[in-house]
């Protein structure tokens, strides 16, 4: 994060309607990460647990959602089941002082927008990883927010991992490929420990190589700025172990299957934003 985004941020106040594992997340990585002083957050969730984690943090709890909107910036971190109740409670109080940042998946900034019509926008999906300060979000403007509201945005997020702006029409892809795919990961690093039990590891050790494992190849994915296709050459050798597993990979159709459980979460996505 620059010394421009911390400035900016430190410029407003932030209200977070909702503090469970995304909204918390993203608070604790502006408390420890952005260095954002507590006086500068405030928010509401009914969850006891939730507000035991926040409290540790001196992040100002209120009574309400409707308490929350004294707030500039306000993240609706709530489930998209939930959202139409939270419209409902705070499009009185939202005005053309308020930038709403919302990150509920599948919800469009259509019906944002129009239970806030005086309200500034800005539809978001984040992801698991911010929990640990390496998340991916992507960010859609709403039509009346600006570009100091989208840098703000990206510099809030920026805080628990790394953030960019697209077009809302790719906001479902978004949701199945960056929002699921933690989930899909995790599956993968499950099978892999599983396939080094079978082989006749013991259970924690298995589990701690294929977690090193999977973080270390997509370090060196990244680092390397390396396509995937290279580091899977480099560790194929001719008649070696990692082309005769690739072999079983490809029989069993594996990345057909990758592919299409991301169409899936996609449609699902899509579902929910009720097209």
């Amino acid at each position: 994060m620059t010394e421009k985004g911390k400035a900016r941020l430190k410029g407003v106040k932030l209200g977070f309607i909702g503090a469970g594992a995304m909204g918390g997340a993203i608070i604790r990585g502006l408390r420890t990460r952005a260095r954002l002083p507590r006086e500068n957050l405030v928010y509401y969730d009914p969850d006891p647990a939730c507000r035991k984690k926040m409290q540790k943090l001196g992040v100002e709890a209120v009574p309400s959602n409707r308490e929350v909107m004294r707030a500039q910036v306000v993240v609706l971190a709530v489930k998209p089941q939930l959202m139409d109740r939270v419209l409902a409670e705070i499009k009185d109080f939202a005005g053309p002082q308020h930038l709403l940042i919302s990150i509920a998946a599948g919800v469009p900034l259509a019906k944002l927008e129009a239970a806030c019509p005086e309200s500034r926008v800005i539809r978001t999906m984040p992801n698991a990883p911010a929990l640990v300060g390496a998340g991916m979000a992507c960010l859609a403007p709403g039509s009346r927010a600006t570009e100091e509201d989208t840098a703000l945005a990206l510099e809030l997020f920026q805080a628990v991992g790394q953030a960019t702006v697209v077009e809302e029409r790719l906001m479902d892809a978004v949701t199945a490929l960056s929002g699921s795919g933690p989930g899909f990961v995790a599956l993968f690093v499950e099978a892999l420990a599983d396939g080094g039990v079978k082989a006749g590891l013991p259970r924690a050790l298995a589990h701690h190589m294929a977690v090193q494992t999977v973080w270390g190849a997509a370090k060196l994915i990244h680092d390397e700025e390396l396509h995937p296709a290279r580091l899977k050459d480099m560790v194929a050798s001719p008649a070696g172990t990692t082309i005769e597993g690739l072999l079983v990979l490809e029989s069993g159709g594996f990345r057909g299957l990758v592919m299409r459980a991301v169409d899936a979460a996609a449609a699902r996505a899509a579902e929910l934003g009720g097209k």
